[in-house]
This record gives C-alpha cells, structure tokens and sequence, in this order.
C-alpha cells in the first residue's frame, strides 16, 4: 500500500525535531521504526531528511508510507462487501449477519477479510488486514479497516481511548423496563469456556452500557445502545442482566421463533479522521431481518 501524507510546519511546531512532530499526530514508535526503513520516506522541502532533521515554521513536511507485505493466511475470496466509505486512509464496511471478520478454522474462506484481500488483489495493491472495531459474526453492521500502519496504530488508539462513538440498535422480546438507562456491570470469561462471558463483579472488568428503548412493536422492543467500554458480548450479556436478552442469540438466549440470529445491528459509528482530523459519521440501516421482527416494511 503506497501512501503520501503532506503537512505543513505550523508556527507552535517550529523547532520540533521530525520524529517530535509526527509522536505528536499519533505515529508510535513502531511506526517510526518501520517508516525509517522505507526509501525516501521523510522529505522536507523536497528534501530526504532523517527523523533528527529539526522542522521550522512554513516547512513541507512529507512522509512517504511504502508497504509491500500481505497479510499471510487470509486467501482472496470473491465475495459481495457493502462499502460505506472509502479514502487513502481507511475504509467503512456494512458487514451482513453471518459473515466473519476474520478467517478461522471453520470459517476460513468466507470472511470479511477474504473480501477485502479479493477487492485489493483485483487493484494491484499488497494487503494487510487491520480491522479496528471487531464484530461478532452473526452481528450486522458497520466496522472500520485500516489501510495502512499510520492509520491503523491511530485508530487503534482512538479505540483504547474512547473516542471512537458507536451505537447499536437491537431487538428484545416484550416490553423493556426501565425504558433508559445505563448498565454498569463488570464482565468475565465464563468458568469452564473459552466462548462465553458472565457478569462477574469480584474478577470481571468494568463494562458500561446506555440504553435507550426506542420503539416497541409486533411484542418486542427495539433499542438502542451506546457503548463506554468494547468487551467481548458485553451489549449480549448487559441485556441479558438487565433481564431482557437479545432474541436469536444462541449463546445468551436462543429464541429463534422470529430471528436465526442475535438481533443486534452496528448502527452509526463517529470518529476524527486518524490523519485530517475532520469528523466523520456514518450510519447503516437496519437489516431486513430485524425489520421483519418488527413488522416494518
């Protein structure tokens, strides 16, 4: 993947040496290492320069991303990807329910990645696999992939900081009380699994979940859910707590009767662009299968 990244020098970074400036925009130091190893990778003023060379108010500062490796083990397979948005930078996914992120043992040619190693290799371009918000399988929605080092470390970070905004919308069978609300509920693995979680307030980690119940139709809920922390089924296992679990969820509750999968949707997700900075918001509406649930057309 090539990728040229220009700045401009602003007055408050005159003096800054070129590593100082880019540790400041969020590159870490693996990606300096990395980038230091690429030809011609640091220009200034048109200039090769090293990571030491001192900037001054006014400079073109450009940094040359030059990547050649693809991600082992992920074959291209060609399948369908709903793509969101799209720039040098990262790309935005609608993921369909049944579809897996990445490869594994019983899914290995018909995951997300597989898709997205097909639609690079029919453009020419190397491809590293760098998914920044994880879905289950058998949840729908929206997930961000990183298109090359810089920024995939940036929005990593933004992830472990919080500043990366989701919201989900999912389905419970009857009426859900209280009608708002936040779920603030450490979660643990499960003794005598590796899968499944369970509240756990002695060993768990904190886990903190907004609700909101937005409409209820057809005997069921539909709601809203906004996350503080990303564990693993944290939004399945909150509601299941809260004593209204997701229908179709085979693990937590597998009440099939109206869905063969948990009804739960990525549904918007808001974040600064790891390299610009403007915001971006994106939203994906929800599924057939979770309307159908619902009685909407």
């Amino acid at each position: 993947m090539d990728r040229i990244i220009d700045y401009v020098i602003d007055p408050a970074s005159g003096g800054l040496r070129v590593e100082q400036y880019l540790r400041r925009l969020g590159y870490s130091g693996q990606n300096l290492a990395e980038i230091k190893r690429m030809p011609q990778s640091i220009l200034v003023n048109g200039v090769h320069c090293y990571m030491r060379q001192e900037l001054s108010a006014g400079d073109r500062l450009i940094v040359r991303i030059h990547e050649t490796k693809c991600s082992e083990k992920i074959p291209p397979v060609n399948l369908p990807l709903d793509i969101v948005y799209e720039d040098e930078d990262l790309i935005v996914i609608n993921k369909p329910a049944g579809m897996p992120i990445h490869p594994s043992l019983n899914h290995y040619t018909n995951s997300m990645a597989n898709a997205l190693a097909w639609y690079y290799q029919e453009q020419g371009k190397p491809f590293i696999f760098r998914c920044c918000n994880r879905l289950d399988r058998d949840t729908s929605g929206l997930t961000v992939v990183a298109k090359h080092l810089v920024s995939g470390n940036i929005i990593s970070e933004m992830v472990r900081r919080r500043r990366i905004r989701r919201e989900y919308l999912a389905i419970a069978r009857g009426s859900v009380t209280p009608h708002a609300g936040t779920i603030n509920a450490p979660l643990a693995r499960k003794p005598g699994t590796i899968i499944e979680r369970t509240v756990d307030f002695e060993y768990g980690e904190t886990a903190v979940t907004h609700y909101k119940v937005e409409a209820e139709k057809n005997g069921h809920s539909l709601i809203s859910l906004c996350l503080e922390t990303g564990r693993t089924h944290q939004i399945r296992i909150h509601m299941k707590y809260l004593g209204f679990p997701l229908i179709g969820d085979y693990l937590y509750n597998p009440d099939m009767e109206n869905i063969g999968r948990q009804a739960l949707h990525s549904h918007k997700l808001a974040f600064p662009h790891p390299i610009t900075g403007k915001e971006l918001a994106f939203h994906a509406p929800l599924p057939k299968d979770m309307r159908k649930v619902l009685s909407i057309s």
